[in-house]
């Protein structure tokens, strides 16, 4: 489990850091614009949202907003085409995939302790 966690890690590491920094981003931006005090701009005139559906209006060009909607299919991969999305689709799998070997990989190093009497806490310095 140990040689397939690391060299997956070689693989999509890359891609996880993309993913959590454009994630981050795309969080962050809509909170730097609602703080900076920008208006949402209005509907135009004589529109009129069905009910079925959501409608918000689309961000001024340049503005800290506009930016939230790039970030997103960076953030995705849609910007790469059906390879992009296929890649990060895969990335996502890979973070469960090292969030459960990581979990194993230390329970069977906190057995081994155990087992040799050595420190079994399951924080050890």
């Amino acid at each position: 489990m140990r040689k397939w966690h690391r060299w997956l890690s070689l693989f999509f590491g890359v891609f996880l850091l993309w993913i959590a920094i454009t994630g981050a981003l795309s969080q962050v931006l809509p909170m730097i614009a609602k703080a900076q005090g920008g208006a949402r701009p209005a509907m135009p005139v004589g529109f009129v949202c069905p009910e079925t559906m959501m409608c918000r209006p689309r961000p001024p060009e340049g503005s800290v907003g506009s930016w939230v909607g790039t970030l997103h299919h960076l953030h995705s991969g849609e910007s790469f085409g059906p390879a992009g999305v296929i890649v990060f689709t895969l990335a996502g799998f890979a973070m469960v995939f090292f969030a459960l070997s990581g979990i194993w990989l230390y329970v069977q190093m906190w057995r081994h302790r155990k087992a040799r009497g050595l420190n079994p806490k399951w924080l050890w310095e």
